[in-house]
């Protein structure tokens, strides 16, 4: 009983990055898929990481509104996008870049976008 307890533990431990919610992917995971979307040039409209991708970023997206929504309600907004701001892909690519190669791992796609609305549009 107790090696099938280990067996579903492990299992479940070993699952959980594969399960990880829409816009927990890393930045290091992102540019390597875009990378290699870019690569396939108007091909890569038709593969499954063009739709992951897109799904992360509009994920990042969403909780970044939320997030703001909040700081607003509190007072403290950590941006001031105007209103129907929209995310430039190239710009957001570059943005992403601009993280040391060592560090990207660790930094979700939430945290980059947050970062990248917190640069473009800083509150005066």
């Amino acid at each position: 009983m107790k090696r099938f307890a280990l067996a579903v533990a492990a299992t479940f431990a070993l699952a959980t990055p594969l399960a990880a919610a829409p816009g927990d992917m890393n930045v290091a995971t992102f540019l390597a898929k875009a990378d290699a979307l870019r690569a396939k040039g108007p091909a890569a409209l038709f593969s499954s990481d063009y739709k992951l991708l897109k799904s992360e970023g509009e994920a990042a997206g969403q909780a970044y509104r939320a997030r703001l929504n909040a700081e607003r309600a509190a007072g403290k907004p950590s941006s001031c996008p105007p209103k129907g701001t929209r995310v430039n892909s190239d710009k957001l690519i570059a943005h992403l870049r601009t993280y040391p190669e060592p560090v990207r791992p660790r930094v979700s796609m939430k945290q980059a976008i947050g970062d990248y609305f917190a640069r473009t549009y800083p509150c005066r």
